[in-house]
């Protein structure tokens, strides 16, 4: 009665009261069909549109969750290709009243819910029937069918073998975790080429990928019934994380196979929050997105914003992470993108976040690159800050206001500096056009099916304008050597990155010999949109680089506008990076 309880308060299951007698279990007649032969071998019913009788045992009433009901084959057909589950669309108050362990007679017409492969075979019922008690015991699963998910589909599941959550971007919305039976995924152009290496890793990653979901289809839960403890601070349940014991129903909608639980979670071993990275080096540089930092028009006013906070209060809790996290990682420049492109007066938003650096201290000899204006006309621009007795500007600032950097990539930002008595070296800024808005790519930017998404030639184009426009000496300074940093909306094995690559611009990471960085998780999959690139001139003073997973790991539930902490963690959707340098002499 207990584990009823349980069930009923977190899946609303139907008839958990009193259990009713068993009514004698009935013999099937030779107008039913085996639920495996509904089901087919393949992605799709072999009896879609056809009328069919089935029989099997109620292994979870999704009814006021999900909409309908799972039921199971008591009996296995023995064909490992083929599974012994189906969904019954059902009205929560839909007569007979159905409740787990229900033996169970329906006749209707078999459809398939969902688009093109994607899809949930099931069975329209026009007709249930009670036929008495069954019994089915989960399928015990220590790794990935061997004939995919779909030989699962409907079934009852309990899956023993360790999963890694690859991405917790949906909890907090919609109840679901990303998981995987392979440890962390990465995005497939970060490890390999586009093309068919890509789609290689990309099947082998869609192959191991495995969602939990709360069985609800609403938003926002109040409670996620399914976790063993407090999601909180002390538990933020980071990408990383591993999770044991889990059992459910092997469903499919929303693109994705999923598991809809019918069990709290067994444990979870939390992925511990990193302390922020010390690198070796006279000088530490940082790379950081800010996440769209608006401040409305400087004076209090002007929320929401477009694209940042939607109040003062936001606006301030936003401020307040971000100078934690400068602060933890307590570098002396910085290349900063996405900041609101507002000027670079008092109530300018690059201004008033030098101010906040400064007032939080210990540190107050934070200044800020002038650019007089833009850079660009996006919305949103980079901006470069420093401290005053850690690095000298040397001469003017310098940017690129033409195609692509005048509509699609926001115009970089380089400015010249020097460290003590060492050599002038330049400092860039970069922020290339994102993989979103596919639907309106159009020619070589549309979407090529190789793993780079869309807006690739953009991003090509701003590369190589980038590379030939430093080659020119923009600042007039003759700079020993130059630094690319930035978000350049690209993994590291993508056509821009090849393209800087093979004109002598040197990764950071692969420098150091870093091991799998990454800076971003995106649809379960880890990888790097940011990057720092150094040239011949500046590789040879590289002494440390590092990123500060404070941010990519992390839920939403813990930025700005949920969290009330002012704390470091998920100041950004994206993980700071850090660089020393040998740079003073």
């Amino acid at each position: 009665m207990r584990r009823c309880m349980l069930i009923a308060s977190s899946l609303w299951l139907a008839g958990c009261d009193a259990p009713r007698p068993d009514a004698p279990a009935a013999t099937p007649d030779a107008g039913v069909q085996a639920i495996a032969q509904v089901q087919g071998a393949g992605a799709r019913s072999p009896l879609e549109g056809r009328q069919v009788t089935v029989e099997g045992v109620v292994v979870a009433n999704f009814a006021k969750g999900l909409g309908g009901v799972f039921v199971q084959s008591q009996a296995d057909d023995g064909d490992p290709a083929t599974a012994e589950g189906l969904f019954l669309p059902r009205r929560p108050d839909a007569e007979p009243r159905l409740r787990l362990g229900d033996h169970v007679r329906a006749t209707g017409r078999v459809v398939e819910q969902g688009e093109g492969d994607q899809t949930l075979t099931s069975l329209q019922a026009q007709a249930v029937e009670v036929l008495g008690r069954g019994n089915v015991t989960p399928r015990v699963l220590s790794e990935v069918p061997a004939a995919g998910w779909e030989s699962v589909e409907g079934e009852l599941l309990s899956i023993t073998a360790p999963l890694t959550v690859t991405g917790n971007d949906g909890l907090a919305r919609y109840g679901e975790l990303a998981t995987s039976f392979g440890g962390r995924l990465y995005a497939p152009t970060e490890v390999a080429p586009p093309g068919a290496g890509a789609q290689a890793v990309a099947r082998e990653n869609a192959r191991l990928s495995l969602r939990l979901d709360d069985a609800r289809s609403g938003q926002d839960p109040k409670t996620l019934w399914f976790l063993p403890g407090a999601w909180n601070d002390a538990a933020p349940l980071r990408t990383g994380s591993v999770i044991t014991g889990v059992q459910g129903v092997l469903d499919q909608r929303f693109g994705s196979h999923r598991l809809q639980l019918t069990e709290e979670i067994g444990a979870i071993e939390q992925a511990p929050r990193p302390a922020a990275p010390t690198v070796p080096g006279d000088r530490r540089i940082a790379g950081f997105n800010v996440l769209n930092l608006f401040n409305g028009d400087g004076r209090g006013g002007g929320f929401p914003t477009d694209r940042g906070a939607a109040t003062p209060a936001d606006h301030a809790r936003q401020v307040a992470k971000l100078v934690a996290a400068v602060r933890a990682l307590d570098p002396d420049l910085a290349a900063l993108m996405e900041l609101e492109n507002d000027g670079f007066g008092p109530d300018s938003s690059l201004a008033q976040f030098v101010d906040a650096l400064n007032a939080a201290g210990p540190h107050t000899d934070w200044r800020f690159v002038d650019a007089g204006e833009g850079p660009g006309s996006n919305a949103i621009r980079v901006g470069i800050v420093y401290r005053s007795s850690r690095f000298q500007a040397v001469g003017r600032p310098a940017t690129i206001n033409e195609t692509p950097f005048a509509r699609s990539s926001r115009a970089p930002l380089a400015q010249a500096f020097r460290a003590s008595r060492g050599p002038v070296f330049v400092v860039v800024a970069n922020h290339f056009k994102s993989k979103g808005g596919c639907d309106k790519a159009t020619g070589g930017d549309a979407d090529s099916g190789d793993g780079q998404a869309c807006y690739n030639a953009t991003r090509v184009a701003s590369a190589r304008q980038l590379n030939e426009w430093l080659a020119t000496d923009p600042t007039g300074t003759s700079p020993a050597g130059s630094l690319v940093l930035g978000d350049l909306n690209a993994h590291a094995q993508e056509d821009p990155l090849r393209l800087l690559y093979s004109r002598g611009w040197r990764d950071a990471f692969a420098l150091v010999k870093a091991e799998r960085p990454y800076s971003f998780v995106w649809a379960g999959q880890s990888a790097r949109l940011d990057h720092a690139l150094l040239d011949v001139g500046l590789a040879g003073r590289l002494r440390g680089a590092a990123q500060w997973h404070a941010n990519a790991d992390e839920s939403d539930r813990f930025d700005y506008r949920r969290d009330r902490e002012n704390d470091p963690w998920r100041a950004s959707d994206h993980d700071p990076m850090l660089l020393g340098l040998d740079l003073a002499r």
